[in-house]
């Protein structure tokens, strides 16, 4: 098992959701941790002693600046999503927004072609993928599409950059700020989302966050998936 005790990480989208989450949880292992955000300023509850930094993912001359300037690290991960995702029929759907909604992917393949060279050798890499990679519901063909192609990444990958490792856990619809800032509303499109799950109820940032550890920790684990997703594969 990986200790992060006294281990560097760095947490793309870590000033929010399940990033922040992911942050705080490696932190009270007592990771150093490197937040990176394209809007820091709007941090959310960070544990003493974590460094924020300004980074656009999808601003590939920064990515690798900010990675070769933060070398060498331990953990990598990811959960910044790189902008909007279209939504509806694909049969109705505006292409650009459809092709648009990759940029999380564009982001994510930003992330590994430039970090990997500045992770250790035992070094563990997490990207954030979502259950409708596997079983779409109706309106979430662009979104399905892009977290099939960030797993689809992970496994051809994770065997070319062995012995460090890269693995992606998929959460179901989670309460985050992604929802909005109005707690009620927030609340209602939670219910609706996850009325038919198994577990019907909105998982937490936290509960994501506990199986990045996993995986991160876990060193026999590697080109593989982690679902945390209330039962919605199986629903």
């Amino acid at each position: 098992m990986m200790n992060v005790s006294g281990k560097k990480a760095i947490v793309f989208g870590g000033t929010s959701g399940i990033g922040l989450a992911t942050t705080q949880a490696l932190a009270a292992k007592g990771a150093t941790v490197v937040a990176v955000s394209r809007s820091p300023e709007k941090a959310g509850s960070l544990p003493k002693g974590v460094t924020t930094k300004q980074c656009d993912v999808l601003d590939r001359a920064a990515v690798a600046a900010l990675l070769k300037a933060e070398a060498p690290y331990d953990i990598l991960v990811t959960a910044a999503t790189g902008g909007a995702r279209a939504a509806g029929p694909f049969l109705q759907m505006d292409l650009d927004g459809y092709q648009g909604s990759f940029a999380k992917l564009w982001g994510y393949a930003n992330v590994v072609r430039f970090g990997t060279e500045h992770l250790t050798d035992n070094g563990a890499i997490v990207l954030v993928s979502g259950a409708p990679a596997r079983k779409a519901k109706p309106g979430q063909v662009a979104i399905s599409s892009v977290g099939g192609a960030v797993e689809a990444l992970a496994r051809a990958v994770a065997a070319e950059i062995k012995p460090k490792r890269l693995n992606v856990v998929s959460p179901g619809v989670i309460d985050t700020p992604m929802f909005g800032p109005d707690a009620a509303k927030r609340a209602d499109m939670v219910k609706g989302a996850t009325a038919k799950n198994v577990i019907p109820r909105a998982g937490e940032a936290e509960e994501v966050a506990q199986a990045i550890l996993f995986v991160i920790e876990n060193e026999f684990v590697t080109g593989t998936t982690v679902d945390v997703d209330g039962g919605w594969l199986i629903a």
